[in-house]
């Protein structure tokens, strides 16, 4: 009995209708530099040299990991891809980069266009609000490697920056300042210790309403990946950024020590900010221990700024005429690159 690859589990036709769904999706994201279309074998960008003396690019890639497990129990897929977007590029704004292109991969044991549309939407509407064209990416059908109904799906970025305006945390003494900025829940680190306690310990169901929350579960947890680079790109350009922390898996505990130069520390004041309810709950209810909830979490801290002293009102100021509202939330001391929290409440 002859077979086609429909039959094997792979439908070309579907690819093709996905592709054509998406087609001005990332064309709406195009920037001057984009010089090729959807459909190439390779994306074509050119940089504009003349905004740069020596132009370092920097590149980062990520994916979204189990918090697409809640996505997949409540049917929404249209903020998801603006999560994975908005996490790459925090990863390269630590750094000092702009975003130049971004290249997705979605990859998914039977492909339905409509779902595969509404996840390269999010991902379209990420990069227009970033700036950042949607060069390219692959759709992967495979059949048998995920369950129906499920995907998995992944982001590269490429973005610049003037090698004089680089930040990297070399410059960070002993005295500096460290400010925060809140965070949207989750962001997209932590889901599988939150859905444990959320639909195991608690049983919420995805639609449930949660009083202490203001939202349903399903709701809380899919709250969107803050992008933090309009609100920072002013204190960049004007050089008083020492170094930035994204806070991602690993929390405050593990990902401010990466900016830290030898001989430094930070101290972090607990009763600088109130954890936000979200957090709250998973460790009441989950009986999840301090420290563990520090380095899963965000704890209600998505970006950590490092300033000299004398510069922290002048980031603070500026942060809020951006509409941020900032935490002063400690202070680099003398140490082995780790993190100490002070006056616990």
């Amino acid at each position: 009995m002859a077979i086609d690859y429909r039959a094997a589990g792979v439908d070309i036709d579907a690819g093709n209708e996905t592709v054509r769904r998406i087609k001005s999706l990332a064309k709406s994201t195009f920037t001057p530099g984009v010089l090729s279309d959807i459909g190439s074998f390779g994306g074509l960008f050119a940089l504009d040299r003349a905004r740069y003396q020596q132009p370092v690019l920097v590149a980062s890639t990520d994916g979204v990991g189990t918090k697409l497990k809640v996505a997949f129990m409540t049917g929404r897929h249209d903020t998801v891809g603006a999560d994975l977007v908005n996490h790459c590029v925090n990863d390269i704004l630590v750094q000092g980069a702009e975003p130049l292109f971004f290249l997705d991969y979605l990859a998914t044991g039977r492909l339905s266009p409509d779902v595969a549309e509404q996840v390269i939407a999010g991902v379209a509407r990420g990069c227009r609000e970033n700036g950042c064209a949607l060069l390219g990416g692959e759709t992967a059908e495979m059949p048998g490697f995920y369950a129906d109904g499920e995907y998995d799906i992944a982001g590269t970025i490429v973005g610049v920056v003037e090698r004089s305006k680089i930040v990297d945390g070399r410059t960070i003494i002993v005295g500096d300042a460290l400010v925060g900025l809140a965070s949207a829940g989750l962001h997209t680190n932590g889901y599988s210790l939150a859905r444990r306690v959320m639909f195991d310990v608690c049983r919420f169901s995805p639609d449930q309403p949660v009083p202490e929350l203001g939202t349903t579960a399903g709701n809380a947890l899919l709250a969107p990946h803050r992008s933090y680079l309009a609100a920072m790109r002013p204190l960049i350009e004007a050089g008083v950024v020492k170094g930035m922390a994204h806070i991602t898996g690993g929390g405050i505990t593990e990902n401010l020590p990466r900016i830290l130069p030898d001989g430094t520390a930070a101290e972090i004041n607990r009763s600088s900010w109130v954890v936000p309810p979200i957090f709250r709950l998973l460790q009441e209810r989950g009986d999840v221990a301090d420290d563990e909830m520090f380095r899963a979490f965000n704890m209600g801290i998505g970006l950590i700024i490092a300033c000299a002293a004398s510069d922290e009102d002048r980031v603070i100021s500026t942060l809020a005429q951006s509409g941020e509202d900032s935490i002063r939330l400690g202070r680099v001391a003398a140490g082995q690159r780790d993190v100490r929290y002070v006056n616990r409440p």
